[in-house]
């Protein structure tokens, strides 16, 4: 297994303060921000350097009911092989649901979604991992996902169900300890249990980031230091394994250099790495350095055995409606925890290539009716989250809302770096009215195509009030969607499906 040592991930926003750290073995960056024959050039430098560039996948949605979706698949292989990265990685998780497969309309997360553990979920990640696997041109690493709500009915642990993931696929853990701890004050789920359950050995590397707790629910932002619980999860992951590699992710509200030079030191000592170069040194005892007392309060589990029942078929609410229409295209797929935005569009042709993978699916056994359970429960979870649909039975409607609610934000927010236009036109009344449009229409196509929509939105509506501010928004619409905003006939057309729609 490749030995990474000490990184961090790399942003537009810090690029020269990365290139100018010291203690920097390697990067990692969000695949969908990268352009093969357009790398950036601070990316270039740091190859030049020898520093190794890992690519972190953000929208193949592995978790999803869906089987991998060939193209994306290729992008993020050809992005693999033109920065020679020794690996790829992606995360346990689904951002979309509904199309064919359920007869819903095809609906856009722009998030990282939990998958549920149950044994449908399991068996059709199994054979999306292998398919990816062969697909990739180096291995493939999945990262564990923070999340704010629990699935109702799920039947194994976190831990359990990577093991077995692990078991029959052989791919590798991207495990994100900061993760273990959202999971920690959301779920109550312990730390110290989930690393006792997977299988150590297959990690690949770690993340480690900050976040904030607010009103007894823990949001990964990224944009935070990296708090002493974390690093007490971090402490507890080394004292069992030395990982290869740990990467330090910020992606807001950026320090400067000095303090993430700082975080950094605080996370080698915490493993027991040096700075660069010190590749494989003998870990200390990092519980004496971080203390682990509240990991450590009851005697750990023993790994439960990996059972092999058949799971009861999950499906929530399969009824539920979804409004808004169809959405064709895919959407940029970025994290609330800070893992980047993803592109608009993934072209290229299939790759071929081996990856680490287990014999063929177990027993020839047929996921289509996994799938279809799967995609089902998925797209009746989504649509309460982006179309305001009701609350599928099971969930904790408080937890809903409050992930409703970040979506929400975090598609505000992303549209405002994708779009500076629109805050500076809009002025204060951005926010409000992006939010009061984003509670009834889920994305039709990524960031930017969401950006026009909420523009095309505004200006059907005789809006902003301001003639001046309404003039350079239509200009703005004008300029990014080749046609003239829609008249009055259109528009009363559009309103009236919108009504309907939502019957």
């Amino acid at each position: 297994m490749t030995e990474l040592g000490i990184g961090i991930g790399w942003r537009p926003e810090i690029a020269e303060a990365v290139e100018g750290l010291s203690g920097v073995d390697w990067v990692e960056v969000v695949a969908e921000n990268i352009c093969v024959g357009h790398l950036p050039d601070s990316l270039t430098r740091l190859r030049e350097r020898g520093v190794t560039v890992v690519p972190h996948g953000v929208s193949l949605g592995l978790g999803g009911a869906d089987r991998p979706d060939p193209a994306r698949l290729a992008a993020l292989g050809e992005k693999a092989v033109a920065l020679g990265a020794p690996l790829v990685t992606e995360h346990i998780a689904f951002v979309r649901a509904g199309g064919p497969l359920t007869a819903t309309p095809l609906l856009e997360a722009g998030h990282l979604l939990p998958v549920p553990r149950t044994r449908d979920a399991l068996d059709v990640l199994v054979e999306n991992v292998r398919i990816a696997q062969d697909a990739l041109p180096v291995p493939l690493a999945l990262e564990n996902i923070a999340a704010l709500l629990s699935w109702p009915g799920e039947e194994m642990s976190e831990g359990r169900f990577l093991a077995e993931l692990v078991e029959r696929t052989g791919v590798r853990l991207l495990i994100d300890v900061a993760n273990l701890h959202t999971n920690h004050v959301n779920r109550g789920e312990d730390p110290a249990r989930a690393l006792s359950e997977l299988p150590v050995e297959a990690i690949a590397y770690v993340h480690v980031a900050g976040g904030v707790e607010r009103d007894g629910v823990w949001h990964d932002t990224h944009a935070h230091p990296v708090p002493e619980a974390v690093l007490d999860v971090l402490a507890e992951l080394a004292s069992r394994v030395s990982p290869p590699g740990v990467l330090l992710e910020r992606d807001d509200d950026f320090p400067p250099a000095a303090e993430l030079a700082g975080e950094l030191e605080v996370i080698a000592t915490a493993v027991g790495m040096r700075s660069a170069g010190a590749r494989g040194v003998p870990r200390d005892d990092v519980r004496a350095r971080v203390g682990t007392a509240h990991l450590h309060g009851a005697p750990r589990p023993a790994p439960a055995p990996l059972s092999a029942s058949a799971a009861q078929p999950l499906l929530i609410g399969a009824g539920a409606r979804v409004s808004g229409g169809a959405m064709p295209g895919a959407a940029d797929a970025g994290a609330l925890d800070g893992d980047g935005l993803g592109g608009d569009g993934l072209d290229g042709a299939r790759l071929d290539g081996g990856g680490l993978h287990g014999d063929a699916l177990d027993g020839g056994r047929d996921t289509d009716a996994a799938r279809q359970r799967l995609g089902l429960s998925q797209a009746s979870l989504l649509s309460a989250l982006v179309a305001g649909t009701p609350v599928p039975e099971g969930f904790d409607s408080r937890r809903l809302g409050v992930q409703s609610r970040a979506l929400a934000a975090k598609r505000a927010d992303v549209v405002a770096k994708v779009a500076p236009e629109l805050p500076e036109i809009l002025g204060g009344a951005f926010r409000p009215a992006f939010l009061a449009y984003a509670r009834s229409r889920p994305m039709t196509g990524g960031y930017r195509r969401d950006a026009l929509d909420f523009a095309e939105h505004l200006l059907v509506a005789g809006r902003p009030e301001d003639p001046v501010a309404r003039r350079r928004l239509t200009r703005w619409w004008q300029d990014r969607s080749g046609s003239r905003p829609p008249g009055r006939a259109t528009r009363l057309v559009r309103a009236a499906r919108h009504v309907l729609a939502g019957r």
